[in-house]
């Protein structure tokens, strides 16, 4: 059903692809509209319990596509160094293939305190305050994954 990555040679463990999604800072979300064209859209998420989790406005162009297609696909792109002498890149990336999916109740509250606790450890009680006030007004979103791939050239 997925391709086969073409570069066998760079293809990393799944234990690799999963700490390169959890250290990632943003990624970038494509989905396909009624339209039939692609969608891509760069958000904060948080990798937990073996799924992605993301938070958005409870309407707009990402959740129309989600509606209408739930299939999507979900790139991180970690660490990288441009290698200009050797006309070359270090970089590790990954690419996830899933079913995204609005989640309630104790998992969209789980989902919301692991991105607070990944972008704003510093600041949980005010975070926390603040999810209790405006969390009716969020939707989370779960991808959960079918398909990963990890790549990387660190040579």
């Amino acid at each position: 059903m997925f391709r086969e990555m073409r570069r066998q040679d760079r293809k990393t463990g799944n234990e690799e692809a999963a700490a390169i999604l959890a250290a990632g800072e943003y990624g970038i979300l494509s989905t396909v509209g009624d339209n039939g064209y692609a969608y891509g859209v760069p958000l904060s998420y948080v990798y937990s319990n073996g799924s992605i989790y993301f938070h958005c406005a409870p309407e707009g162009h990402k959740l129309d596509n989600i509606k209408h297609n739930n299939k999507v696909s979900f790139c991180v792109v970690g660490a990288t160094e441009v290698l200009p002498e050797s006309f070359s890149t270090k970089y590790e990336s990954v690419i996830v293939f899933g079913k995204a999916s609005e989640v309630y109740d104790d998992e969209k509250r789980e989902a919301l305190m692991a991105i607070l606790k990944k972008y704003s450890s510093g600041f949980m009680d005010k975070g926390i305050e603040y999810l209790k006030s405006d969390s009716c007004k969020t939707k989370v979103i779960k991808i959960e994954i079918e398909h990963m791939t990890g790549k990387s050239n660190n040579d």
